[in-house]
């Protein structure tokens, strides 16, 4: 690969990270259906997709920090739980990278989303104060939470579906217009 190759390859990427941001800050500020974000998704397909994988981390983080900034504000040790669990997306699409495909994007997403769900939730449990610190409160948040479950992963495979596809369909438009004529 020539240097102005790699050069063009990381605008690409910066470009692409800097959308994904965008779209998870807005997405975050805007009303929406609780639960239902790109940010999961985001930092997925940023690591599937990026040439720079390491990257995507940058994607879910930054557009929570950046969000968070005009939003009321949690216990720091929930939001760093948050973080954390946000992340995770990123880091499992760098190691699932070489498997292509629908099915694997999507056994990859679902547990992310049911990973995010438990580490959330139990940062709630651990440090709201909500809930006494027992086996019992930790079952109480849990069922507390169950609502928000399948919103996550409804909203997870969304977003996934529609970063993925978007993706998918720019790439094939030509050929696909091609075909049309």
């Amino acid at each position: 690969m020539q240097p102005t190759d790699k050069r063009a390859n990381l605008w690409m990427d910066l470009l692409l990270v800097a959308f994904l941001i965008a779209l998870n800050v807005a997405a975050r500020l805007l009303p929406h259906a609780p639960g239902f974000l790109p940010v999961a998704a985001s930092g997925l397909f940023a690591a599937r997709v990026l040439s720079i994988p390491a990257l995507a981390l940058l994607v879910p983080i930054l557009g929570m920090i950046l969000s968070d900034a005009a939003l009321p504000g949690e216990d720091w040790r929930i939001q760093a739980v948050g973080f954390a669990a946000i992340a995770i997306p990123a880091i499992a699409g760098m190691a699932t990278r070489r498997w292509r495909g629908v099915v694997p994007v999507v056994a990859t997403m679902i547990p992310c989303s049911v990973v995010f769900f438990l580490l959330s939730n139990g940062a709630v449990w651990a440090f709201s104060g909500m809930y006494p610190l027992s086996l019992s409160g930790l079952a109480q948040c849990y069922v507390a939470a169950l609502p928000f479950l399948d919103k996550t992963i409804l909203g997870d495979l969304f977003w996934t579906g529609v970063l993925f596809g978007g993706a998918w369909l720019v790439q094939h438009l030509p050929t696909l217009s091609r075909r049309a004529l």
